[in-house]
Formats: C-alpha cells, sequence, structure tokens
C-alpha cells in the first residue's frame, strides 16, 4: 500500500505511532524504508505533482477489535475524523479518519 506525504520521514514517524506495533523495515538495495504492520506493508512514499496527497481514490478499512477505542486512538495521534462514524451490516461501524497530510485511513469493527 502506498500513501504520499511532502514529508517521508515524518510520514513515517506519524504512521508508525498511529499504527502501534508497526516495524520499520529497510529495502538496502534500493535505500527503502517502509512500515510492516500484520503482514501488510505501508510504503510512506513522495507526494508530487502526479500524485499528491489527500483524500482521493481507494481507501484502505483496517478492521479494529474495539471501533471506540480505535477511533479515539487515531485521533490522538493526530487524525480527524472525515466521514461518519456509520452503522453498516450486522451493527458493526465504520468511519474513515485523514491523516495530517489529507489521506483517509478506513476503520471498522
Amino acid at each position: 500500500m502506498l500513501i504520499h506525504v511532502p514529508d517521508v520521514p515524518a510520514g513515517l514517524q506519524w504512521y508508525q505511532s498511529a499504527f502501534v506495533g508497526s516495524e520499520l523495515r529497510h529495502v538496502s538495495d534500493f535505500d527503502f524504508t517502509y512500515l510492516e504492520f500484520k503482514g501488510v506493508g505501508i510504503e510512506i512514499v513522495p507526494s508530487d505533482e502526479k500524485v499528491s496527497s489527500g483524500a482521493a481514490g481507494s481507501v484502505v478499512y483496517w478492521t479494529v477489535d474495539d471501533f471506540d477505542a480505535a477511533l479515539a486512538h487515531f485521533v490522538a495521534a493526530g487524525a480527524t475524523l472525515y466521514r461518519g462514524p456509520g452503522k453498516i451490516e450486522e451493527g458493526k461501524l465504520m468511519c474513515q479518519v485523514r491523516d495530517p497530510w489529507g489521506n483517509c485511513i478506513g476503520l471498522r469493527d
């Protein structure tokens, strides 16, 4: 998964604090660092004139054990609520938050 931000080191730091338990991985052949979280690679890459940061395109939804706690954690880390929360099938909840650069992160229980 690629996430475009104007400041890659700041993006790596923010995403590592927001996704508790994520680990930095370094690919020395390419001098590239990314995060791994629950088997998913989160690649923080530079935004530019072709692909900017912000709310556009696909949103990855993460299933969380405690929806309210997860939403509170992301907001405390500096995300802002963008959509929802709303009820979906079987009384479950989902929402979207935006990172400090405007990228959307989906949460659902």
